[in-house]
């Protein structure tokens, strides 16, 4: 019995394992896209003032002064520390999971099914790109607090759980979340809601709690107002107005941005690409994971299993709330299959956990095990689910490590560019260095941004 708890904390270190193996096979410690952006922006001076005491500061997500401040001391500037904090960070999230797993009682088999999909590599973009870090932990304090929260709502908590849950939101918004507190607020302001018209906590505390939640939210908000929009490629045009011009443009990006949750997106586009795939089949996959939505929320209601813990439905309203942003957030692209990319997989992955999630903790149920037609249908309906995405996730696994040798030589070809960025036309910084291709001024950011690491013997100049 002992051993089989320690599973719940063992796969979560394997799978951070895992994350670190895949970053040293498939990355290369060099400087490029958005990076060129933080090296003009942050460095040489890490502790500038003017970059620290400015009202936008919290959309730069204050954490990241800590980590480049340590990065730059003790790493010489190293995008591979970024990509292991990233991992770690993955690694809180299926920490926490394991935490609740063991105490609820899940199966071994669902647990393990659960740290597959955490771990998977639809999410390569994110693992691959250092200057994410901080989202990896901060989804990691999210499913935390989302933790601490059941707890206490039903009678297990802790000494000083109740502190924690006024205290987390000022610390998780203002220090680590950045523009993904807004998900993260609403999620615990309908979980406060849910509280007190349940009567599991008290409406002075349920106040308290929204409170908690709301003032940062607010604070971010404020800071956000100062902050400037500078995307490369995005078209002005209001929401109403993409609407009223294109209306069917948001439901396709929605089930598209689903269905990249089945099979990653690079790998959608080389099926398609190779006939395998039809633009059906995509909208289909995207369909039926719309589907699982629909039967976890069905589950949670029909087995009540609110009454036991609130966490699958915390983490199924993250996911659609991360949908639902990112459309609102990134119509601006004109693109319906923008929503599609690996960037934002770590964001929709909530929704899929808490699917499973749903499906683990109903499964030993007496009612749904009982040999009824209701009870047999969504049985089959989560089996049929869960093989989907098992076949979906594994074979974008197998496709990503098989790119892992090439994305290394794709960074070490980058890493060559810039020992001699000097002789390199404005072209070919743009091309290499794959940053804001579009605009004339790019190459001219591209060699400030490696005249200052060579200058201060920095990542590759420091080797």
């Amino acid at each position: 019995m002992k051993f089989k708890r320690y599973i719940y904390y063992l796969l979560p270190f394997l799978g951070t394992i895992f994350c670190l193996w895949y970053i040293r096979e498939a990355t290369c410690d060099i400087v490029y896209t958005d990076y060129i952006r933080l090296v003009n922006k942050y460095l040489p001076d890490v502790w500038s003032a003017e970059n620290f005491f400015r009202p936008d500061v919290l959309t730069r997500i204050p954490i990241c002064y800590l980590g480049r401040i340590i990065n730059v001391y003790f790493f010489n500037y190293s995008t591979t520390f970024d990509m292991g904090l990233g991992a770690l960070g993955l690694g809180l999230s299926a920490l926490v999971l394991g935490r609740y797993c063991d105490k609820k009682q899940v199966g071994l088999v669902w647990f393990s099914f659960l740290m597959f999909l955490l771990f998977g590599l639809n999410k390569w973009e994110m693992i691959t790109n250092g200057s994410g870090w901080p989202h990896f932990l901060a989804f990691g304090c999210f499913y935390y607090h989302y933790l601490v929260f059941d707890r206490v709502l039903y009678g297990e908590e802790k000494k000083n759980d109740r502190i924690l849950l006024l205290a987390l939101p000022a610390i998780i918004t203002i220090l680590i979340a950045g523009p993904y507190c807004a998900v993260y607020s609403v999620v615990l302001i309908l979980s406060y809601a849910f509280a007190c018209l349940s009567g599991r906590l008290k409406n002075r505390y349920c106040i308290a709690g929204v409170v908690s939640v709301v003032l940062p939210l607010l604070l971010y908000m404020w800071s956000n107002s100062y902050a400037y929009e500078d995307h490369d490629g995005a078209i002005k045009i209001s929401l109403v107005e993409m609407f009223l011009e294109r209306p069917e443009f948001f439901p396709n990006f929605l089930v598209r941005s689903m269905a990249s949750m089945v099979v990653g997106e690079e790998t959608i586009r080389e099926l398609v690409e190779r006939g395998i795939l039809s633009d059906v089949t995509v909208y289909l996959m995207g369909v039926l994971l719309a589907g699982g939505y629909l039967l976890a929320f069905y589950l949670n209601v029909r087995y009540r299993l609110y009454q036991r813990t609130l966490m699958p439905l915390m983490l199924l309203f993250a996911g659609m709330g991360n949908h639902g942003i990112i459309l609102i957030s990134r119509y601006i692209f004109g693109r319906e299959e923008y929503g599609m990319s690996s960037r934002y997989a770590l964001q929709y992955q909530a929704g899929v956990l808490g699917i499973v999630l749903t499906f683990a903790l109903v499964w030993k149920l007496a009612d749904w095990s009982r040999q009824q037609a209701g009870g047999r249908i969504s049985r089959g309906a989560a089996v049929a689910f869960c093989l989907l995405l098992l076949a979906g996730h594994g074979y974008t696994d197998y496709r990503e490590l098989q790119k892992a040798p090439y994305r290394e030589e794709y960074g070490e070809n980058i890493a060559r560019a810039a020992l001699q960025y000097e002789s390199l036309s404005d072209d070919e910084l743009r091309e290499t260095f794959d940053y804001r291709k579009s605009r004339p001024e790019s190459a001219a950011d591209v060699r400030r941004a490696l005249r200052i690491l060579k200058e201060h013997e920095w990542n590759v100049f420091g080797r």
